[in-house]
């Protein structure tokens, strides 16, 4: 398989791509900037693709989409690319998947990583600043992104649409005490990108370490889901394709 792992340079997504890569499948991994992606030297000297491009720039998901499907039609992304706090919560955590997901025609499996935190997420559009001209809130992004998932495996069936909750590892985000297993935090992602067992192959769900939960009530409220998808489609000037 083809693969996809967004914000790879370091944390969950190397170890995804890694995992991946010695699994044999073809990965392409991302990096914001020519300096990140020194990380990714070992990954590239075996095979892995790169593309470049800071998220918070739109032009620059534009770009990459366009390279991506300019070239070997990916099976699978794994949109693990994410920020804590401040401007490029909304832009990095929401629009670039969104974007991904609306653009690449290829890939049948998408998998968003989601959090913990989307709990105390707003489902509230109002007033939600989409171009990070203010700092955003991440719990409202991983709500946000977390129904973006959902509404995908309802919209479009013949796609595998999931979300993870890779739990808080101590990766550069969640800092070094945080308290869950970093080697467990990639693993569902891969088994749901690349899996063939029966559970890989569902949709819709929101996971904990190869586990279903129930999320945030709002993420399966279909109204909500559609004021989601309208205020993007309306920010981004791409609405999602009807035959993704």
């Amino acid at each position: 398989m083809r693969i996809l792992v967004t914000g790879s340079a370091d944390g969950l997504g190397l170890a995804a791509a890694e995992t991946l890569l010695g699994n044999g499948h073809d990965v392409v991994v991302h990096a914001r900037n020519s300096d990140r992606a020194a990380a990714l030297e070992n990954l590239t000297r075996r095979g892995a693709g790169l593309v470049l491009g800071d998220f918070e720039d739109r032009d620059a998901v534009l770009r990459i989409a366009a390279e991506l499907d300019g070239a070997e039609p990916l099976d699978a992304v794994i949109h693990n690319a994410g920020v804590w706090s401040g401007r490029a919560v909304f832009p990095v955590n929401v629009i670039a998947p969104y974007l991904l997901t609306a653009l690449l025609r290829g890939p049948r499996r998408h998998v968003y990583l989601s959090s913990g935190s989307h709990y105390g997420g707003r489902a509230s559009l109002e007033g939600v600043d989409w171009r990070g001209g203010a700092p955003g809130s991440y719990g409202d992004s991983k709500l946000f992104v977390t129904t973006l998932a959902v509404a995908l495996a309802r919209l479009q069936p013949r796609l595998l649409s999931n979300a993870v909750d890779p739990g808080w590892v101590p990766t550069r985000m969640g800092g070094p005490n945080a308290p869950d297993d970093l080697e467990l935090g990639h693993q569902t992602q891969v088994w749901l990108a690349t899996g063939d067992d029966p559970d890989a192959l569902t949709s819709g769900g929101y996971w904990y370490h190869r586990r279903r939960r129930e999320p945030h009530s709002a993420v399966h409220d279909v109204a909500f889901q559609d004021r989601l998808l309208q205020a993007l489609a309306e920010e981004t000037g791409v609405p999602l394709a009807p035959g993704l």
